[in-house]
């Protein structure tokens, strides 16, 4: 489970001054849960992310993911989560089959059951047919693939995807998006990022909208209709974040 308890992250910019990038954002993501983060670019969702995964410190608030804090726990928190974004680099010189190795050895795989985890998400990945070449030479769509694995390779119970789409044609963004259905029938806790509302909903079962930093709302698709009376997820994440009415002011 990740669970959040007024997080905030500020800091200070010398052109726009005090930022609030996130400001109290309560919530939580359960088992077999894929909840999405809904919002524009520069809304917050990467930054609550980070937090999430240790990498930002927090100005106040806590949360924890696999129960461990983030703040006092940040070593277990590491163990237990994989993160994959759409700007996920890869070592170049390496092949896919020696990076998911070397990952899985940072994570105290070893032996028979490194070799048997690499082999399985190359064949689930159908990286197969490049997994020994370098991976400067893969294209897009198959680095994406690579990320995926090294993502899933110690079998993390918590899986946070920031944008994990970005940049893909229609086709491998479908298989990304298969394989994030798959690790939610296996019972992981999922936050999937997106401002892409296709991939909403189809995948989330809870969602978050996040403006300016703020959670402006949260529920189930139909919920999210149902309060704002609107036919259409695009609709409803507008009226909730307030977008109609910056408009017209």
């Amino acid at each position: 489970m990740v669970r959040t308890d007024s997080l905030s992250k500020h800091f200070f910019d010398p052109k726009r001054g005090d930022v609030r990038a996130v400001e109290d954002a309560t919530f939580e993501a359960r088992p077999g849960q894929i909840v999405g983060l809904l919002g524009k670019n520069g809304a917050g969702k990467s930054t609550l992310l980070r937090m999430l995964s240790t990498v930002l410190t927090p100005s106040s608030g806590q949360a924890w993911v696999n129960d461990y804090d983030i703040v006092k726990e940040p070593t277990e928190v590491r163990r237990s989560i994989g993160f994959m974004s759409s700007s996920t680099a890869l070592y170049g010189r390496m092949s896919p089959r020696e990076i998911l190795a070397y990952f899985g050895e940072l994570y105290g795989l070893q032996g028979a059951t490194l070799k048997s985890k690499v082999d399985d998400l190359i064949s689930r990945l159908d990286i197969g047919s490049y997994a020994d070449g370098l991976c400067d030479k893969l294209s897009t769509g198959q680095k994406q693939r690579v990320n995926i694995a090294r993502t899933l390779i110690h079998d993390p119970q918590v899986l946070f995807f920031d944008e994990p789409t970005s940049g893909l044609d229609v086709v491998m963004s479908q298989d990304v998006m298969r394989f994030v259905e798959e690790e939610r029938e296996r019972g992981k806790t999922i936050i999937y990022c997106t401002h892409i509302m296709s991939e909403v909903e189809r995948l989330c079962d809870h969602i978050i909208c996040i403006h300016d930093g703020e959670l402006k709302g949260q529920g189930s698709i139909e919920a999210l209709k149902a309060l704002t009376g609107e036919n259409s997820l695009e609709k409803a994440f507008l009226n909730v974040v307030g977008y109609n009415r910056e408009v017209m002011a």
